[in-house]
């Protein structure tokens, strides 16, 4: 389980689609494992492969410091089944954009299929903390970003921020 850097806004690989998994070989085993070291020293709740620079559809969820109970969930080619109308509203932040929170509308509810790690498909019914971390992680293997989801007024507030960031990494 080694911790790799984050790769931060700016760097072309967050605007990838990612590449579906052929097979849960040891290659994903090895990744999935370095997703959790690298979650686990950055803090997160949620670390999608592109993140590590990695364009395969593969993401991780730890929610444990919202639910003790809850353990590091792995997601392999995970598909959106179903999402709810009904929107909430909750600060987001994303290890790519270090520093950077904002208020985003996301579904309540999201139902998920994926494969783990064992290969097994599994489905998924989440809410609160849960489904916005697996849509915020989601977006992550399409190329889609947590700033693409703010309104045009505050991401044109953010612009100077933002391009500081671009210019970083």
């Amino acid at each position: 389980m080694a911790a790799r850097s984050t790769v931060i806004y700016g760097d072309p690989v967050l605007r990838e689609t990612c590449d579906p998994v052929e097979e849960v070989n040891r290659e994903i085993k090895d990744l999935v494992s370095d997703l959790i070291g690298t979650l686990i020293e950055a803090k997160g709740l949620g670390l999608a492969a592109p993140q590590i620079g990695v364009t395969k559809r593969v993401f991780i969820v730890d929610i444990s410091a919202a639910d003790i109970n809850a353990k590091i969930t792995a997601f392999i080619n995970p598909e959106i089944i179903e999402t709810s109308k009904e929107e909430a509203e909750f600060e987001e932040g994303c290890l790519s954009f270090p520093g950077l929170y904002r208020n985003i509308y996301r579904p309540a509810k999201v139902k998920v299929r994926a494969t783990d790690l064992e290969g097994n498909q599994f489905e998924l019914d989440a809410d609160g903390i849960m489904a916005r971390a697996i849509l915020h992680e989601y977006d992550h293997l399409d190329g889609k970003l947590f700033i693409d989801r703010m309104s045009p007024l505050t991401r044109t507030m953010l612009a100077g921020r933002l391009k500081k960031m671009r210019e970083v990494s």
